[in-house]
């Protein structure tokens, strides 16, 4: 098997944490080499590349967690990235709906938390202002959030990719899946199932292969990524001109998912979900996609079954919106009440990597480990496309050039 020359960093994954983390190398350390290995064809295959294609404000997360900081601060450089490099973006806005008095509690807990994060610009509204933005919702009150937005995330790694490559030493290769992460003379030895690649230093932002990668490294993730597919449909074209901007229910405080949602794409159309399902595989974007060593995996981890106890009627109740369309457009109707069947046609799906503790619990925030000469992006859940600038700044922070540290 081959050896390449030795590289500085290599970074294994080219998702937006990993082109991030790459560019901000360049930045910050310009004499490094660096190495971007991608096991597809492309870059923002997965995660990047098949969310909902917004830019969060920051207003749900727990002040002062890495999510809100992180979110915050990413979501300012993002659109200063998009303005300076011409990547097609909208801060268009988002409302968050409350559509019956009992929600008006926790809409009023979500505007509050939002001032605590320092969220410029929201405001609640009442039935009025909020139809005067969204004419079709149906909503006793509601929070505007003027800093939202959508952008084109495969856009905007793109252009990463091509910044990280600009000085000739530094690499992405693409068709380049990571076998193991190997201690050898001072140095690591990352093995490919074509080559290997000699580096001094090595980043993990391996998204729904994050766990598996460390373990091939030698490091405990003290976590398992259990896959969760988000199904979504689009408006047709005759039923877009109902959704103007960004349209969000109240998550449910018990699961970290934000609910069915409309999305008005940078790119054009209308995106409304997701669903939030176990998928049997860790790419697994169809209904039927099966991976037997990825299921045996999670059903052996003792962390699922917690969680499933917990949270059993939900899952039944995702997957019955899965397979019935009509359930799902009843999800929809609560939100805007004159999209018909007629109005949603089929839109691929995503599918997140939930990080799972073995107690069933859900490691809701950012999670980076490090070990020595090693980086971990352990958990990077939404909003990490966001918030994807500044965790590279967080990674060029904790990877410094003494491996002792």
């Amino acid at each position: 098997m081959d050896t390449h020359p030795t590289f500085d960093i290599t970074i294994i994954g080219a998702g937006i944490v990993g082109l991030s983390s790459a560019y901000k190398f360049t930045l910050a350390h310009p004499e490094l080499s660096i190495l971007v290995l991608e096991k597809e064809n492309d870059v923002a295959v997965h995660q990047t590349g098949r969310n909902s294609g917004v830019i969060h404000s920051g207003i749900y997360y727990t002040p002062g967690s890495y999510k809100a900081k992180n979110c915050i601060n990413g979501r300012h450089q993002l659109v200063d990235f998009c303005k300076e490099h011409g990547v097609e973006y909208d801060i268009c806005g988002k409302v968050i709906v409350a559509t019956d008095e009992e929600e008006r509690p926790r809409l009023h807990g979500i505007y509050e938390r939002g001032l605590e994060n320092g969220i410029e610009g929201i405001e609640l509204i009442g039935e009025k202002e909020l139809h005067d933005i969204e004419p079709y919702v149906n909503g006793v009150e509601a929070i505007r959030v003027p800093c939202a937005g959508i952008v084109d995330y495969r856009g905007v790694c793109r252009v990463l990719a091509d910044l990280i490559t600009s000085p000739s030493d530094n690499k992405i290769l693409f068709n380049r899946k990571v076998a193991g992460v190997f201690s050898e003379n001072g140095h690591l030895r990352v093995q490919t199932e074509k080559e290997n690649f000699q580096t001094k230093q090595v980043i993990n932002c391996a998204g729904l292969q994050s766990d598996l990668v460390a373990k091939s490294a030698g490091v405990d993730p003290q976590i398992q990524i259990v896959p969760f597919r988000g199904e979504y449909y689009e408006l047709t074209p005759d039923a877009e001109h109902k959704v103007k901007g960004l349209i969000y229910p109240l998550p449910n405080p018990e699961f970290p998912f934000l609910g069915v949602h409309f999305t008005r794409m940078a790119l054009g159309g209308v995106e409304c979900g997701p669903n939030a399902v176990f998928a049997f595989n860790r790419e697994g974007y169809d209904k039927t996609s099966f991976n037997f060593q990825d299921t045996i995996e999670t059903v052996n981890f003792p962390g699922f079954w917690k969680l499933a106890g917990k949270h059993w009627q939900q899952g039944i109740d995702e997957y019955y919106r899965s397979f019935s369309k009509r359930a799902f457009l009843e999800n929809l109707q609560k939100l805007i009440p004159s999209i018909t069947i007629n109005d949603i046609t089929p839109s691929p799906a995503g599918v997140r990597a939930m990080a799972l503790k073995k107690n069933g619990d859900i490691l809701d925030d950012f999670w980076i480990k490090k070990r020595q000469d090693q980086v971990h992006v352990l958990n990077a859940p939404s909003p990490a496309a966001t918030a994807g600038l500044a965790i590279g700044d967080q990674v060029v922070e904790q990877l410094t050039l003494d491996p002792t540290s």
